[in-house]
């Protein structure tokens, strides 16, 4: 009769080669991931002692160039700062010379602008010539229109300040200059697309009256009536121009 109380030796052989399994699976396993940690620290070492070589190389080089990158960042503040500041004084000057001008102290006011003209930012220095010559016109015409063509003659000033520079000489000039010098300075800032077209026919046209020559009053009225840009103020002054012409040409 069999002994159930004793398990059969076959039971003790599998579960003694299933333990045995297991520890060398456990070993297995563990000998593996040993051995893939070993390779893992030894490509990490590999890629400090690059890494420390790269920058016992280059290192000085990043340094420098940090250095330089601060100093620039730094620099280009300082001269933004340094901008504001004198645009500040500059719009500051400029509003003292215009309530000069305001005042009659034409002599101060133009010294004021002639200043400001010398040290002021580039859009203050040349509106500030513009303003220079105005208040000069005060008291010299002719010493004013040598400053505006000064002016109309300066590229760097802009096209559109340099026709203007041109229209405002020829406003000077429209009472004395012959009718040929006021073409010759004024027409060429007579386009179809120059800012300033409108006053410069008007001048034209104006010169062209007092020297009695109704062609050409009515050749420049013509082209201001012409023109869809023309404002309507300027439009009533063409038609006036052109009865006086004509009242001139039938005397």
């Amino acid at each position: 009769m069999a002994d159930f109380a004793t398990p059969p030796p076959y039971l003790y052989r599998s579960a003694a080669t299933s333990a045995a399994d297991r520890m060398n699976g456990f070993a297995s396993g563990v000998g593996v991931t040993f051995v893939s940690d070993i390779f893992q620290e030894v490509d990490e070492e590999v890629r400090r002692e690059r890494l420390q070589k790269l920058w016992d190389r280059y290192g000085h080089y990043a340094i420098a160039a940090c250095v330089l990158v601060v100093l620039g960042v730094g620099a280009w503040r300082g001269y933004q700062w340094w901008e504001t500041k004198r645009a500040v004084e500059a719009s500051t000057k400029f509003d003292i010379a215009l309530k000069l001008s305001g005042e009659g102290k034409h002599a101060e006011a133009e010294a004021a602008y002639a200043q400001l003209a010398r040290e002021g930012t580039s859009g203050y220095r040349l509106l500030a010539r513009m303003r220079e010559a105005a208040e000069l016109a005060e008291r010299d015409p002719k010493a004013a229109v040598a400053a505006y063509d000064t002016l109309a003659a300066d590229s760097a000033a802009g096209q559109p300040l340099q026709d203007l520079a041109v229209v405002r000489a020829g406003l000077l000039l429209v009472d004395t200059a012959p009718l040929s010098e006021i073409v010759q300075r004024l027409e060429p800032v007579t386009g179809a697309k120059a800012p300033f077209r409108h006053t410069a026919r008007e001048i034209i046209a104006t010169a062209a009256l007092r020297a009695g020559d109704a062609a050409a009053v009515k050749k420049w009225c013509d082209m201001i009536n012409a023109d869809p840009e023309t404002p309507a103020d300027l439009r009533s002054r063409a038609e006036m121009l052109m009865t006086l012409a004509g009242d001139t040409g039938k005397s």
